[in-house]
């Protein structure tokens, strides 16, 4: 496990903002992700929210759009935010798209060249990062949720799906639902896993429900004006799956909101409270 680089340290909200370094195992490349240790970890162990981002984000627009870090100061929540995907020279990219290579790494393993070297941001969420973070900061033990936006939101549903018992909660804003139909998802999956869409569908949320994952709660938040919701996000179908299933879904379309962070801060603070408690 290689050691970490502390790149920057800001105080806020009583607690500290700090983002890292690392070389990857998982991406073979140097990662960046922050973390953000609330002032309840100066007195004793803290539980964590893992945040997964969007298209072409790094971990820098969660940490300074959201508006987390006072909530989790609030509530005594770690926030771990890694990044969208491996990144640097030597790492495959299509630079004229948003929806492809760096900044779109759609937490899958890819298992296409030239994506197959470094495209691993699946092992890199569920396994290599928790790992790190357990190992270097022991005041963040392994009781930790999961939550993201957009492409960030299907990788929540995902590694929550996927990973039974791994997460104690999962709540998601406006979610790729169902990639496997969707045009982003159709793009990414089709370079990354290649032309066997039966592949596909383990890295499919609504999939994974219809296939009988074991039940957890799940959050979801859409707006009603997201540009997105008509061609990519597929709740609907999510929501099928769930129904069919009595799989536990709490779908919320909440009025007049659109796919920004605008819409992220307006509840950002509900779903850490529901994380907090899920976490006690």
């Amino acid at each position: 496990m290689s050691s970490l680089e502390r790149i920057e340290r800001i105080k806020e909200s009583g607690g500290w903002l700090e983002r890292y370094r690392h070389d990857s195992a998982s991406c073979r490349c140097p990662m960046t992700f922050s973390i953000y240790l609330p002032p309840q970890a100066e007195q004793g162990p803290v539980p964590a929210v893992y945040w997964l981002s969007g298209l072409t984000c790094t971990d820098d627009n969660f940490r300074t759009k959201a508006g987390a870090q006072r909530y989790a100061a609030e509530l005594g929540l770690a926030l771990v935010i890694p990044d969208t995907s491996p990144r640097g020279e030597g790492v495959p990219d299509v630079p004229e798209r948003y929806d492809l290579g760096q900044g779109a790494g759609f937490y899958v393993n890819a298992t296409q060249a030239p994506w197959s070297e470094h495209y691993h941001m699946y092992d890199y969420v569920t396994r290599e990062l928790p790992a790190l973070v357990e190992a270097h900061f022991p005041l963040v033990p392994g009781l930790k949720s999961i939550s993201g936006h957009s492409m960030g939101g299907h990788g929540a549903l995902i590694c929550a799906l996927k990973n039974p018992g791994a997460y104690r909660s999962v709540s998601a804003f406006a979610p790729i639902c169902h990639p496997t139909v969707c045009g982003w998802g159709e793009g990414c999956f089709g370079a990354y896993l290649g032309d066997d869409r039966e592949a596909w569908k383990a890295y499919d949320a609504t999939e994974l429900v219809a296939a009988g994952a074991a039940p957890i709660p799940l959050l979801i938040d859409h707006g009603t004006d997201d540009e997105f919701l008509p061609d990519q996000l597929y709740p609907q179908d999510l929501e099928t799956a769930c129904r069919a299933r009595d799989f536990p879904l709490t779908l919320r379309m909440q009025a007049g909101y659109d796919h920004s962070y605008h819409f992220i801060a307006s509840f950002i603070g509900e779903h850490l409270a529901y994380h907090a408690a899920a976490l006690k």
